[in-house]
């Protein structure tokens, strides 16, 4: 059996490509297109989103494939992860140190008072979830007003840029295990110039899940808290942020910073475990790290990271712990694309199948007749 190969109906496919773009106008002639900075800003959290699934770092040319999509996630990070596949490989940048983020919110769940203090930052945790109706028709002076206050009476000089982690009180407790000494001598996996073969290292899982897509995540992580899986998590700490990039200077080969990534880190506590080693119980950990402002996508990776970490250890007990099937289903583009792949033609499997269904129905009408 194969699939039928297509003659003609270019020009279909044109017209539909064209009715596709015309709906991005029909507000009318007067109408503005959006702007590239608008999405980024007004529609920040969508922007991160995809950001994060398209694997990416590139705000302008996020900020395209969603105004392209006209607002379809999977195709906008699917339109990102393309472009980047088409980009060489200039350089490689060292491990990201998190301790020297720029930190704009930052809340622990597990302490109440943490060095440095809880820092709210820009959430809708605390809000109603009341509709907003005033925006409805929001006026062009009131939405710039809104920028412009912003600083007045506030003294930026005496906010500081990075806070101790909270984790670093575990471990000088003896609650949790020591970090590796040396965590960078390990190459990370490369999930994109390397196929998942299983076993796979913790790397190659959580490069996997940085970039799966968020709403497959969350549905893993809550069937583990909703008791399939014993993971218990605990935010020790939840971060936004922004964090420096470093490439080695091409002359002196020093490390130097040619920029910064917002990026959402979670570090999750979970049941501790006897030390196999004789040494002491302590905390188990679990991390999540992704591309923008995504605090549920980092929150969910931590607890799979956990759960994950578990099933590698022995036998896993539920889907959550199983890396092949977690791993091989939260990719949103990977998903997406076998999910409307049945939207291609199927004429000769289906044929195939009328033709089954008819020998059986005759088949079943003849053994009828002789009864």
């Amino acid at each position: 059996m194969a699939y039928v190969a297509i003659k003609g109906g270019a020009k279909a496919i044109e017209g539909s490509k064209l009715a596709y773009d015309f709906l991005r106008s029909r507000q009318g002639e007067g109408s503005q297109p959006l702007d590239t900075s608008t999405i980024e800003n007004q529609l920040r959290l969508l922007h991160s989103r995809v950001i994060s699934e398209g694997g990416v770092y590139h705000p302008k040319l996020a900020s395209l494939a969603i105004k392209q999509a006209q607002g379809d996630t999977l195709e906008a990070a699917f339109a990102l992860r393309a472009y980047r596949s088409t980009m060489p490989r200039l350089a490689e940048t060292e491990a990201m140190d998190t301790s020297r983020m720029r930190i704009t919110r930052r809340i622990s769940s597990a302490f109440k008072d943490i060095p440095g203090g809880q820092m709210l930052g820009a959430t809708t945790d605390y809000h109603l979830r009341l509709m907003r109706m005033e925006l409805l028709d929001e006026s062009a002076e009131a939405f710039m007003a809104i920028s412009r206050s912003w600083f007045d009476g506030l003294d930026v000089a005496q906010i500081p840029d990075t806070f101790p982690k909270v984790l670093e009180g575990l471990r000088q407790q003896g609650l949790l295990a020591e970090a590796p000494h040396n965590p960078h001598q390990d190459l990370p996996f490369d999930i994109t110039r390397e196929p998942l073969i299983f076993p796979v290292p913790r790397s190659a899982a959580l490069a996997t899940m940085t970039r799966s897509e968020q709403g497959s995540l969350l549905a893993l992580a809550y069937s583990n808290m909703r008791g399939y899986g014993d993971i218990h998590p605990t935010v020790a700490e939840l971060r936004v942020g922004f964090v420096p990039v470093m490439l080695p200077h091409p002359i002196s080969g020093k490390p130097m910073e040619i920029g910064e990534v917002e990026i959402t880190e979670c570090e999750v506590v979970a049941m501790y475990e006897s030390d196999e080693q004789g040494g002491k119980p302590s905390f188990t950990l679990g991390y999540g790290a992704c591309f923008g402002h995504n605090e549920v996508k980092a929150i969910s990776m931590a607890i799979l990271d956990r759960s994950l970490q578990k099933g590698m250890q022995g036998t896993p007990s539920n889907p959550s712990e199983d890396p092949e099937f977690v791993l091989l289903h939260i990719d949103g583009i990977d998903s997406m694309g076998f999910c409307t792949h049945y939207k291609m033609p199927h004429y000769v499997t289906f044929q195939s199948d009328m033709d089954r269904l008819r020998a059986t129905q005759s088949k079943q009408a003849a053994e009828d007749q002789k009864s």
